[in-house]
């Protein structure tokens, strides 16, 4: 018996209650609310052999990324191994595609979801994951233009296109095209009241144009709906922060770090990497925060990091160096060099920038500050691939400037100041790192005056 879905698919179902909790644990997986593994759990009781939440179970787990859901992959995948014979030709390209996921090859994995997409551009499943892997990967034009190749097949009468629109919103923030992201973004939540992706776009814009206090009101405004949302709630924490941050308001920077992105036992990484970027930015403003590094480092000691991406890997050694723990900031370093599986679930590109980068963030650590500018310029117009947004990879550049103040190259740092004030001229932030490059400049001046 073939049943369909709610976007029409053909699916490999005999129970349509099973199908039907399908539907509610993929609409929990778009919106990031409720527990999308617990409701897939309910549909294969209901039915062991419905192919499409197996696939589901599988995509999820891809989406986590990293070495740690490999078990359970490869579980998920001897199943739909078994089920094939059952299965559609759509379900089984699902299974391939996680598979290349499971055998350490992410730009096959992307390859073959993205195939999907094109073959049936209604598959949000398949589209999801597909959006998520261009992100990693740093595939920034793909982020807008996969959207936009299915969205024709896509309108208001068909459940999910809200979130296809959050998406699509995400992609045209990501290639610089501010308004048209916030219009779709707007639009995603008037389908979708519950889409904290697209309250988080939204702020993304608001950030990319220096609206530090636009981007508070709004995620004020919005705060019952993103605070409650287990995948967008620290995250967009952090970027409240960042506002702040943005308008000299470290206090209330640190009482979001507090309340929200200081680290627990139950802490995912990617609240890890948040915490980092926080910690990280309020030091470079001049804010003591070294016994909080010292907690964090805690937690990130307690994970494996083998396999992980690069861009977690960064934020784990710049933690490690920070709280003083260079042995630990070594191994990371090391692992990005020489452990095979670590090597293997990054890209060739990921590697070029990382390696360079992370040897920068050493020499930082250790003061050796004109041996940090020198490693991280190398990489500075490969930051916008560093596997996160734009927003994100801006740690680069503001490490950068600071090195580049600390090593006495105040023509540098001036030249990487003007730079970051003609893009955002309106921001506090931005207008203090110049005031600090020419200060340094004129300190420069004094000096050799004094030795001439």
């Amino acid at each position: 018996m073939c049943l369909h879905d709610a976007r029409g698919l053909p699916v490999s179902a005999t129970d349509p209650t099973a199908l039907a909790l399908f539907e509610t644990a993929l609409a929990s997986l778009h919106s990031a609310q409720g527990d999308s593994a617990e409701l897939v759990e309910a549909a294969l009781a209901r039915d062991p052999r419905l192919v499409i939440a197996h696939c589901l179970q599988a995509a999820k787990l891809v989406l986590g990324g990293g070495a740690v859901p490999n078990a359970a992959l490869a579980a998920t995948l001897r199943v739909l191994d078994e089920l094939g014979p059952a299965a559609n030709e759509r379900e089984r390209r699902h299974a391939a595609a996680a598979q290349a996921w499971l055998d350490g090859d992410a730009e096959r994995a992307l390859a073959r979801y993205g195939a999907i997409v094109i073959d049936y551009p209604r598959d949000g499943l398949a589209l999801q994951v597909a959006h998520a892997l261009d992100f990693r990967l740093g595939h920034r034009e793909m982020l807008r233009d996969r959207i936009a190749e299915v969205l024709p097949h896509w309108d208001a009468g068909v459940p999910g296109y809200g979130y296809v629109l959050g998406m699509y919103a995400f992609g045209l923030e990501e290639n610089g095209d501010y308004v048209r992201a916030e219009g779709t973004a707007r639009e995603s939540l008037r389908l979708e009241p519950d889409n904290a992706s697209a309250i988080h776009v939204i702020a993304h814009v608001m950030e990319m144009q220096g609206r530090a206090a636009d981007g508070i009101a709004w995620l004020e405004s919005t705060r019952a709906i993103w605070a409650s949302n287990a995948g967008f709630a620290v995250h967009i924490s952090w970027h409240l922060a960042l506002f702040h941050i943005d308008l000299d308001a470290t206090s209330t920077a640190i009482k979001l770090y507090v309340d929200t992105l200081a680290p627990c036992a139950s802490s995912p990484t990617n609240a890890l990497v948040d915490a980092t970027a926080l910690l990280w930015r309020l030091e470079l403003c001049g804010v003591d925060v070294r016994g909080r590094w010292r907690e964090l480092a805690h937690h990130w000691s307690l994970r494996s990091l083998t396999g992980e991406r690069a861009f977690t890997l960064a934020h784990a050694l710049r933690a490690f160096s920070a709280a003083g723990a260079e042995r630990l900031a070594t191994r990371v370093a090391e692992l990005l060099r020489r452990d095979p599986a670590t090597r293997a679930a990054n890209t060739t590109q990921d590697l070029a920038l990382a390696i360079p980068l992370v040897e920068g963030l050493q020499a930082y650590g250790r003061g050796d500050y004109a041996a940090a500018v020198e490693r991280m310029t190398t990489v500075r117009m490969l930051a916008y691939r560093c596997g996160g947004s734009i927003a994100q990879c801006d740690l680069i550049h503001l490490t950068l400037i600071e090195a580049a103040l600390r090593a006495q190259k105040a023509r540098l740092a001036q030249a990487l100041a003007a730079e970051r004030v003609a893009r955002k001229p309106d921001s506090p932030l931005n207008r203090w790192l110049c005031a600090r490059a020419q200060y340094g400049a004129w300190q420069n001046r004094a000096r050799h005056a004094a030795t001439a």
